[in-house]
């Protein structure tokens, strides 16, 4: 029961249709030459955290972009920097050098205001050697008289620079304008409702990339020991039989406010995001280490963002936590009594069946019980526990019942006075539907409504 006053719920957004993709563009170049506010620019959104700190985007990020009716998608990348001496520094050059590779068209940031630097003319070398089709951006302009200072990177052999402001946005109309004109116009197919939409959430370090790599069968996002590795949400696309995955790896999740500073807050947030826009949550639980309170805060989160929830023993080659216990422990404290499973990504170890676990549980989020079924339950429980009495002797009754809408299934039960509705009443009959109609993990949202 998610709400026993209906305002407190909000129905879910509508999934919008497949559209064609036109082509892939990848946005490259140096640490903080501005990549991830230009491609907020070229994309109207805010799905790149923007921070002064260089380096702050380290995996690459793919995201669809929309201009005079075409579409094509877009590739935020980590700065290129093969020298840079910091634990991830090689590891990001690899993931923006396949990006490079995967690309119709390159999107080459440079720093207007900083002139021409060593890291760009090594990354110029790169582009050169790749024979893609480039575009080099003289970003920070953020004054057209001063288009011409842009003249300076005809040096890197790459054709002419293209003036522009991904701050202010200028030049970026007709950026996009040539960014259509040159795609190959090729007739992808964007992921539409059908495909399932899976969050891998859990606190820092609890293996949430690396069963996301072990998942797809290839490194795509950066794995590392350091916790708080992954700032930004990443969407995977999956493919297997005829089922399609949309597996996004998220920011470790802290649970309390102070814990949360500047580009890690706006991590978070972007995690939060991904699960409120996603079926099921995959929360993460690090085995070795055991169930802690923030593994059921986060558990919670999904939750509220209306995730169906499947908990993921994580590392399960290197502990002696036994899966009973476990599932004992979280049918207790987690309001969806979450299924639960154990992987190991280093080994491989029920790896296989976890998206078979993930199939099964969208197909109750998306599942719908017919109102003959609903109402025999309710007849049910009203035989099995009288509802609550008001001061006056008045008592509840529960009348009749709908499902309204799916993912997750919401339901509307008619009641004679819904002030008499409490909150341990309410959970009781969440819970009885849950049982009842094998709903374990799945949020059942109610809303009580006066009968007409």
């Amino acid at each position: 029961m998610s709400g026993i006053d209906p305002g407190d719920i909000e129905l879910a957004e509508e999934v919008e249709a497949p559209r064609e993709i036109s082509g892939t563009v990848a946005i490259v170049g140096f640490p903080n030459v501005g990549k991830s506010t230009l491609i907020n620019r070229l994309t109207q959104t805010r799905a790149a955290v923007v921070h002064e700190t260089p380096g702050v985007t380290r995996d690459r990020k793919e995201l669809l972009c929309e201009w005079t009716g075409t579409w094509f998608r877009l590739i935020d990348t980590g700065g290129v920097d093969e020298a840079d001496g910091g634990p991830f520094g090689n590891k990001i050059a690899e993931q923006a050098l396949a990006a490079i590779d995967e690309a119709d068209l390159v999107l080459f940031v440079v720093d207007a205001r900083a002139g021409i630097t060593p890291g760009d003319e090594e990354l110029a070398v790169i582009l050169r050697k790749k024979k893609r089709p480039v575009i080099v951006l003289a970003n920070k302009i953020d004054d057209p008289s001063r288009d011409s200072e842009s003249a300076v990177f005809h040096r890197l052999g790459l054709g002419e620079p293209w003036p522009l402001s991904g701050l202010h946005g200028h030049g970026t109309g007709d950026l996009l304008d040539e960014i259509v004109g040159r795609l190959p116009g090729t007739s992808e197919v964007a992921i539409g409702s059908e495909a399932i939409r899976v969050a891998i959430l859990g606190r820092p370090n609890v293996g949430k990339s690396s069963l996301l790599n072990r998942l797809v069968g290839r490194e795509r996002v950066i794995v590392s020991e350091v916790p708080g590795t992954t700032r930004d949400a990443i969407d995977t696309v999956l493919q297997r039989g005829e089922t399609t995955f949309v597996l996004v790896d998220t920011a470790g999740l802290r649970r309390r406010r102070k814990q949360r500073q500047g580009i890690e807050y706006y991590s978070e947030l972007r995690a939060l995001q991904a699960a409120e826009r996603a079926d099921v949550a995959l929360v993460l639980f690090d085995a070795s280490e055991g169930i802690v309170e923030q593994d059921l805060a986060v558990a919670d989160i999904a939750r509220k963002a209306g995730c169906s929830t499947l908990a993921v023993l994580s590392k399960w080659d290197i502990t002696d936590l036994e899966i009973v216990e476990a599932q004992g422990h979280l049918g207790r404290r987690l309001r969806q009594r979450p299924p639960v499973i154990a992987v190991s990504a280093k080994s491989g170890r029920g790896v296989g069946r976890l998206l078979d676990k993930v199939e099964e549980l969208f197909a109750k989020h998306n599942g719908r019980i017919t109102t003959g079924e609903l109402n025999r339950a309710l007849g049910e429980l009203k035989e099995a526990r009288p509802g609550p009495q008001g001061e006056r002797g008045r008592r509840l009754k529960l009348m009749y019942g709908t499902q309204v809408s799916t993912r997750p299934p919401r339901f509307r039960i008619f009641v004679n006075a819904p002030s008499l509705v409490t909150r341990d009443y309410g959970y009781w009959v969440e819970n009885e539907l849950r049982k009842r109609f094998d709903l374990e993990g799945v949020p059942v949202s109610i809303d009580f409504v006066k009968s007409e």
